[in-house]
């Protein structure tokens, strides 16, 4: 007969074994297999209610109302468990390009703009559309950096944090204030500050990844990425643009040979790693997740979804395994009625991939 030590002896050592296994599943879970919730334009600060209700006046479209959102300090995102932002910069060589936008002109009543005169600095700044959506959580992007590198250090076990980067400019940005064009020079300084304000040992970089591999592609489809055991305490840059933009991002930098950030690009060229693809509709999205690549895709956009209380786009961002689904609506919009917010249930912003994630 089994006496009640027995019992327990053996409980003890199933629970030991468990946890073992469990630990040691974990412990082999790679950043491709999970799946995580972050927030588009995370540094945005909502535009003055007199500028909007100006702009509103001249809206013949009704475009504006996608621009009616805003979002928490991002430490505070990190803390509420995000794990991605997404940042623009603008490039600003001799500093006070932005410091004077056009829509403080245009209505009474706004708050003070940039009262340490940051903007001056010259610099790389973070704004969404100069002169009409220019109110942000950082003029400075090295200032965001050396922020999320302060969170990093108190955080050492965090999870792997994604960042999305758009280089702004072109005349799509010009709405008075004329953006400087990105340049490989601008790259190399792009870089540069990233590394110098958040340091190497807090990035995965392209190099880390693609090691002894001939190019980053091959290393992807070998399913080189790091674990998440491996990935605590750092961010992994995206280049969110493509074409002429990116091509220059790569130039002179073979699989992204001394980058610090990865590109945009297509599947099977030398530099393929990590792919954005906006609508979760898309038929690539599933297989490119299968074959390794991470793939960063919107559950919301230009507030539609938030204002209907319509989830159909987020239900099919889920079920497409993509690993970075983004949202304006971890909580519910101040600016309008609407329950619209999302989660993997129970406030969870990350879970294990349904894609490619058996454990």
């Amino acid at each position: 007969m089994i006496n009640k030590l027995s019992i327990t002896l053996f409980s003890l050592i199933s629970i030991y074994f468990f946890s073992a296994c469990s630990d040691n599943t974990k412990a082999k879970q790679k950043i491709n297999e999970v799946q995580v919730i972050g927030s588009h334009n995370s540094y945005k600060k909502a535009i003055e209610d007199s500028l909007y209700t100006y702009l509103e006046s001249q809206d013949t479209t009704g475009g504006l109302k996608g621009l009616q959102y805003e979002h928490i300090p991002m430490l505070e995102q990190l803390s509420m468990g995000l794990r991605n932002l997404e940042i623009d910069v603008y490039i600003d060589i001799d500093g006070g390009k932005f410091s004077n936008p056009k829509g403080l002109s245009l209505a009474e009543d706004q708050s003070e703009y940039d009262p340490e005169n940051k903007l001056a600095q010259p610099g790389f700044k973070m704004i969404h559309i100069p002169d009409i959506d220019f109110r942000t959580q950082y003029y400075l992007f090295e200032n965001c950096l050396k922020d999320l590198k302060c969170w990093s250090e108190e955080n050492p076990d965090h999870t792997p944090i994604f960042i999305t980067l758009e280089p702004k400019d072109g005349e799509e940005n010009n709405f008075g204030t004329s953006p400087e064009p990105f340049t490989a020079e601008a790259y190399q300084e792009l870089d540069d500050v990233i590394l110098k304000f958040l340091g190497k040992e807090h990035l995965i970089s392209p190099d880390d990844v693609r090691a002894d591999f001939k190019t980053l592609n091959e290393a992807i489809i070998a399913g080189n990425w790091p674990t998440i055991d491996k990935a605590k305490g750092k961010f992994m840059f995206i280049l969110d643009t493509k074409d002429e933009k990116k091509e220059l991002y790569i130039e002179n930098h073979p699989s992204l040979k001394n980058r610090i950030i990865f590109t945009n690009s297509n599947e099977n060229s030398p530099e393929a790693a990590a792919m954005i693809i906006n609508d979760p509709n898309d038929s690539r999205i599933s297989d490119l997740v299968k074959k390794g690549y991470i793939i960063r895709t919107r559950a919301d956009a230009n507030t539609t979804e938030a204002r209907n209380n319509d989830y159909s786009r987020f239900e099919t961002a889920k079920k497409s395994g993509a690993q970075i689904i983004t949202t304006d609506y971890y909580m519910p919009s101040t600016f309008f009625e609407s329950d619209y917010h999302i989660d993997f249930g129970k406030d969870n912003f990350s879970r294990k991939n349904p894609i490619n994630n058996k454990s």
